[in-house]
């Protein structure tokens, strides 16, 4: 990897919008590799609006992820589940649904799974 770099989410490489207008992904590619920001929409639910896009029964990306702003209840396959706020990381292996919680957008940067997330 080269020296410093410099990107901004205000110029991603791409921008993945979810069903129904509830929200989208914007991707930004480095030599560091893939970084997402996704701003999910009051009453988005991945089963809803990703699961179109997905094909699987479930969310099988891995996360790492950073809540920026929101909440999200994550449910895995096998009924584990938590509740995240700003200021929470989340690390969470593939299996699993979630939705936001209340009336605020759900903002999340992850550095391990929206590579492919939400790509028709």
């Amino acid at each position: 990897m080269s020296g410093l770099i410099r990107v901004s989410f205000d110029s991603p490489d791409e921008t993945r919008p979810f069903e129904e207008g509830k929200g989208k992904l914007q991707v930004i590619n480095s030599e560091a590799g893939t970084v997402g920001r996704a701003t999910f929409e009051p009453g988005w639910q991945w089963s809803k609006h990703v699961k179109p896009l997905a094909g699987t029964d479930s969310c099988q990306a891995a996360h790492v992820a950073y809540f920026v702003a929101g909440s999200m209840k994550v449910v895995m396959d096998d009924g584990e589940e938590s509740e995240f706020r700003p200021g929470d990381l989340m690390v969470c292996p593939p299996g699993h649904d979630a939705w936001v919680l209340g009336d605020e957008p759900c903002v999340v940067v992850d550095w391990q799974g929206y590579g492919d997330y939400a790509k028709k």
